[in-house]
């Protein structure tokens, strides 16, 4: 209580990022063996000599100073109200937040309602469109049952679609969820009314990294994925399309080598899954199984009623029409070379071949006519 107007103020430093905050923090403590209150009662030369702290950042200390005594009102008010803060050199920090974002990118500063306990616990973040299709909603809540029954936290963004049904899902199945706000703490009230129960026992946790009176903005909604998918040991992707959040987390997530997996799509699916796969993420049947550890017979019957699902879609699709594999692909939304496509068109046996000017195009075969004398 006594250090967190301190801890307040130094964790939203205008124009410093969570790396150099990071970095002082590390030198406050660990180097200079000292704290934050002996910290902001030295001069300006101080800063620069003990601290190396250049003249472009000084300014934005200078200034940051000068709402210790606002910070106090407001931390006093904070744990009035029930919330708690959590530091990044406590031993109640996520630890796996830690791991995941490192000292470049971890929020200095924690600020939290309810089950602190939760961000010490096994956690899966299952991320995934606002405008969440059947199939990814009903994976959604076969990974969320079975990770409720392994006792591992549900960590969710809760956003509209798949963020909202992982929360509504880890209490329909009596687990444990942590929501990660886009917003300050303190802005959540109507939040705090509904899950109010679920709070008071334990069973979910409400955790922001920003300042506790910052309003919704759509930027602290994208900066809050970072969050989530650094709160989660494990990622799964229920919905994706080829844009957003959830498309731009997952790259990001990949790119730094992160374990992330993929709800394999159907052909008929307007989704960007598929491609995240092929980007790097493992691909996972409807209840969350890995693609390579089905069995033989799964993975032959999987492949056949995908087959014969295509197989439907392109046979209606040239009932009335004429067309070469590239037009056939582009026509059903298929991410496949026009030559795979091509080769599953020649294995059709209602189908035949045709050259029409320079292309050859695919067609319902044609009865033949025989004249009868």
């Amino acid at each position: 209580m006594q250090q967190a107007a301190y801890w307040i103020t130094i964790s939203h430093l205008k124009r410093w990022t969570n790396a150099q905050i990071n970095e002082l923090i590390q030198q406050i403590y660990n180097v200079n063996g000292s704290d934050l209150y002996e910290f902001f009662s030295l001069d300006l030369e101080a800063w620069k000599n003990l601290y190396s702290i250049d003249e472009k950042r000084l300014p934005s200390l200078l200034e940051a100073k000068d709402q210790i005594a606002n910070n106090a009102f407001l931390a006093e008010d904070l744990y009035n109200q029930g919330f708690e803060l959590i530091p990044i050199n406590s031993n109640e920090y996520s630890p796996t937040m830690k791991n995941n974002l490192k000292q470049a990118y971890s929020p200095p500063l924690l600020y939290i309602k309810g089950n602190k306990q939760l961000l010490l616990e096994d956690s899966i973040a299952i991320v995934g469109s606002r405008n969440a299709s059947n199939k990814g909603l009903e994976f959604t809540e076969n990974i969320v049952k079975k990770a409720s029954e392994d006792y591992k936290v549900i960590v969710s963004g809760f956003a509209k679609g798949i963020d909202k049904a992982a929360l509504d899902n880890a209490i329909k199945y009596h687990g444990h969820s942590i929501i990660v706000l886009p917003q300050g703490v303190m802005t959540f009230g109507s939040g705090y009314k509904t899950y109010y129960k679920h709070i008071i026992e334990g069973d979910v946790l409400v955790l922001s990294t920003f300042h506790p009176k910052a309003p919704w903005k759509v930027e602290l909604a994208m900066a809050r994925n970072p969050i989530i998918y650094g709160l989660a040991k494990e990622i799964f992707v229920a919905d994706s399309s080829n844009s957003g959040g959830t498309w731009s987390g997952v790259k990001d997530g990949l790119r730094k080598g992160r374990t992330i997996y993929v709800r394999r799509t159907s052909d008929n699916e307007n989704s960007a899954n598929n491609l995240l796969i092929n980007l790097g993420g493992i691909a996972v049947d409807e209840n969350g199984n890995p693609e390579s550890q089905r069995t033989p017979e799964e993975k032959v019957t999987s492949t056949t009623n995908k087959l014969d699902d295509l197989t439907g879609r392109i046979i209606s699709l040239l009932t009335n029409a004429t067309l070469t594999a590239k037009e056939v692909c582009d026509k059903l939304e298929i991410e496949m070379s026009p030559k795979s496509m091509a080769a599953i068109l020649c294995r059709i046996d209602e189908l035949e071949k045709v050259k029409i000017g320079r292309s050859f195009k695919y067609r319902i075969r044609q009865q033949e006519i025989f004249d009868i004398d």
